[in-house]
């Protein structure tokens, strides 16, 4: 499937760490959050990407035109010379699509800037570029088939520490509760979409107000919930926030670096769940084996 990536924003909320390059260039480690997306979409088999750009879009093209590999990759330098002999690569498969959709616009207006690049395509995904995320890809793109729906997101539990209130009409507080402890649910900027979507957009609506409405109408929209790991990259703290798990090697949105640890559900396993696993199955299959020379070896009966 085709990944439209919203980088056209100017991340106001991050212009305190820097004023010079896109929210999506924002650095984690060796790479930009958007590149930490694309890599996340491209472990699950998604390389043809659409990136809807606009505030200071030269950086991302830029960027890509002149790619580094080894800043991620281990490699062997050789002879006078210093060639280069790259033992990995993180892009070299990739298809990316560079369309200019404006400074000031909104996602929906990003989106159907690039409608006419996903022509052909009955279902594509599209992601807000902020956010990390562990989530078992596939399980969303299930949901979304199996309900038959137009559009399917990612909801995720609130990671703020703020506070919810509810207050009677006269002014009196009759709860006030942690919002981990609540049952709210926002948006995580996972897309899973229909072509049939843009028949529900009109122009300068945002996706996920007015077109998301009329899909609710519809029974059209649906929403798979997310326990996991989830991080959104919308402040300066939330930045340094991830720089420390980079720091400590606690990237669980790093799915292609944690494969062996994953299940076929999707959840992560741990390493001791992992051996008792791994020692059962054993146990079974030398059990097939014992079983199956005990029938080998019996004496064999003829009759006459």
């Amino acid at each position: 499937m085709k990944v439209v990536l919203f980088c056209g924003g100017m991340g106001m909320r991050l212009r305190e760490y820097s004023e010079s390059i896109p929210k999506p260039m924002v650095d984690i480690g060796y790479r930009p959050v958007l590149w930490h997306v694309m890599k996340y979409y491209a472990h699950f088999g998604h390389k043809d990407f659409i990136l809807c750009l606009g505030w200071k879009a030269d950086v991302i093209k830029q960027y890509f035109l002149e790619y580094d590999e080894c800043a991620s990759n281990d490699f062997v330098l050789s002879g006078d010379d210093k060639s280069v002999d790259l033992l990995a690569s993180d892009i070299h498969d990739w298809r990316i699509t560079f369309v200019d959709t404006g400074a000031t616009k909104c996602i929906g207006e990003r989106l159907k800037a690039v409608e006419p690049y996903l022509e052909g395509e009955q279902t594509f995904l599209a992601n807000y570029t902020d956010g990390l995320c562990d989530v078992h890809l596939p399980n969303l793109i299930d949901l979304h088939e199996r309900r038959n729906s137009v559009a399917t997101f990612l909801s995720v539990q609130p990671t703020q520490s703020f506070h919810t209130v509810v207050t009677e009409p006269e002014g009196s507080v009759s709860r006030i509760d942690s919002v981990k402890d609540s049952d709210l649910w926002i948006n995580a900027g996972f897309f899973v979409l229909d072509q049939s979507v843009f028949s529900y957009m009109r122009n300068g609506e945002e996706l996920v107000e007015q077109p998301f409405r009329r899909l609710i109408e519809a029974e059209k929209l649906s929403s798979l919930r997310h326990e996991g790991f989830f991080a959104c990259m919308d402040t300066f703290k939330e930045k340094q926030l991830l720089d420390d798990m980079y720091a400590r090697s606690e990237t669980p949105w790093e799915l292609w670096k944690n494969e062996s640890r994953r299940t076929d559900s999707g959840a992560v396993e741990e390493p001791e769940d992992r051996l008792a696993r791994d020692v059962s199955e054993l146990a079974d299959e030398v059990g097939q084996r014992v079983g199956l020379n005990e029938v080998n070896s019996a004496p064999s009966l003829q009759t006459t």
